[in-house]
């Protein structure tokens, strides 16, 4: 399941990821159509600020609100400007089985590193639906597949003895679990194998989470800070606890603003303060309210981001 670029300098196993693992937004420009221009900026820059890989069109992507065609464009594209330098997962899942297979197989050859399956959402599949679903895909494509738990979004919970029934596939690498609870983390830890990757989906607890062995996160504060988010996990994995707790701790007034609205209006107006991208959001989501700016430029000075317009 490895990629080898075409100068042999890079080769990667999904099931290896570990550290920060950056939900990418998708920027789009004054006519809301998909922005490559800025789309590359944000690439260059989490290549450069450490980022260690990256999911293109996971929710933070605004997947929902792409079409089909625009959604495996935007996943090829973004694989031809990483060119090789990071993991790309590719967030592929969606309410429907077959739909999810259909784009999932689409984009299979591209040069995708692995798959997000979400959770699927609004149906409420009951826990053989949602093993049934994650199974037959995984059997089919090409790429291993993360599953992504987050039932704040979805309404329907993977529990954790359905991920015990479905991580001993051998197309099933890891859970995004983005419960939140540490309680859950240790729960699904007891029922799977040492080997299978467990990343943080929620920001807020993500050092606790790496304290008690997660491999890294799927971070939407990355976006903004991706150096720190990156550090945040390096210092875990090297036992530096303290220094760990340190960073952390200026990062949870930006985690606090990037979350008082909806996913992924804050993070949005962030970059755009920052330079990275235009103002674009697609309905039904809406700008980054007004009464929210100061707090936002505040946290975004205590966890240390200084280019802001």
């Amino acid at each position: 399941m490895a990629r080898v670029s075409d100068d042999n300098a890079y080769k990667v196993e999904p099931m290896e990821l570990t550290g920060s693992i950056v939900a990418l937004v998708t920027p789009f420009d004054a006519n809301n159509r998909v922005d490559y221009a800025a789309l590359k900026g944000l690439i260059e820059f989490h290549i450069e600020q450490g980022t260690d890989g990256l999911v293109i069109a996971g929710t933070t992507g605004e997947s929902a609100t792409l079409s089909a065609a625009e959604h495996a464009d935007l996943i090829r594209r973004a694989v031809q400007l990483v060119d090789g330098r990071l993991p790309v997962i590719a967030g592929t899942g969606s309410n429907s089985t077959a739909q999810t297979l259909q784009l999932s197989l689409e984009v299979g050859a591209c040069g995708i590193d692995g798959y997000l399956l979400v959770v699927p959402y609004y149906n409420k599949p009951v826990q053989e639906g949602l093993y049934r679903h994650f199974s037959s895909i995984a059997d089919a494509v090409p790429k291993p597949v993360m599953l992504y738990n987050v039932p704040g979004r979805t309404v329907a919970d993977l529990l954790p003895d359905t991920v015990a029934r479905l991580a001993p596939h051998e197309n099933i690498f890891g859970l995004k679990e983005a419960t939140g609870s540490i309680e859950r983390l240790r729960e699904i830890q007891e029922r799977v194998d040492a080997s299978f990757r467990l990343y943080s989906g929620d920001d807020f607890t993500v050092l606790s989470f790496l304290k008690q062995g997660g491999h890294g996160v799927v971070t939407v504060s990355g976006n903004v800070v991706p150096a720190a988010m990156s550090r945040l996990c390096r210092l875990v994995r090297e036992g530096e606890t303290a220094a760990a707790e340190k960073l952390d701790a200026t990062l949870q007034a930006l985690n606090k603003a990037l979350f008082i609205e909806s996913n992924p209006i804050p993070v949005k107006w962030a970059l755009e303060q920052m330079g990275m991208i235009g103002a674009g959001i697609r309905l039904p989501l809406t700008p980054y309210s007004a009464q929210y700016h100061e707090q936002m430029r505040a946290a975004l000075a205590e966890a240390g981001v200084t280019k802001t317009q």
